[in-house]
């Protein structure tokens, strides 16, 4: 049986994807990923600025956010690390549009049940692999969540940090 909470979730009509992260996870999320001077970062859902605002000083730094008219499916600049917390309702929608502006990392928080093997395979199907995770628990948020940190592979034979199949075991 469902709980509450988790019916209201899956019953809703139009979903209410703006969450804002607390500036010390999306600060744990930044410190992740690694500090290539001169690369642009990018935050593609940057609302309140939790990311944005954080990125390294050392870098060139980019945003769109849709409150504002800045659309980031209409965004096609050229950015080397993309590090946000996107909304869930679009979660493939957002992986394709992150992969096809092919930047060296793609960081996302992302909730339990975004990370599938379905969305796993479509960033390494693209060239990207799993370098890091962190899961962690944000107060009132529904479930758990992860840091998901992926990186455009440097040879063809490496390998992320995670396996999977796609088979339904019965």
């Amino acid at each position: 049986m469902m709980s509450s909470k988790a019916t209201k979730i899956k019953q809703k009509k139009v979903p209410n994807d703006v969450y804002i992260t607390p500036l010390p996870l999306a600060k744990k999320a930044i410190e992740m990923i690694d500090v290539v001077e001169g690369e642009i970062w990018y935050d593609p859902f940057k609302n309140s600025g939790s990311y944005y605002n954080q990125f390294p000083d050392t870098n060139e730094k980019k945003y769109t956010e849709i409150l504002e008219g800045k659309d980031f499916f209409e965004f096609d600049e050229k950015v080397d690390v993309i590090c946000s917390n996107p909304p869930y309702s679009m979660m493939d929608k957002v992986i394709a549009k992150s992969i096809a502006l092919k930047p060296r990392v793609i960081s996302y928080l992302i909730g339990v049940n975004n990370l599938t093997s379905r969305r796993i395979e479509m960033l390494e199907q693209a060239g990207y692999v799993m370098k890091q995770m962190h899961m962690c628990k944000v107060f009132q948020w529904f479930g758990m969540s992860f840091i998901v940190q992926f990186e455009k592979k440097a040879e063809e034979a490496e390998k992320g940090i995670v396996s999977y199949d796609r088979v339904v075991w019965k």
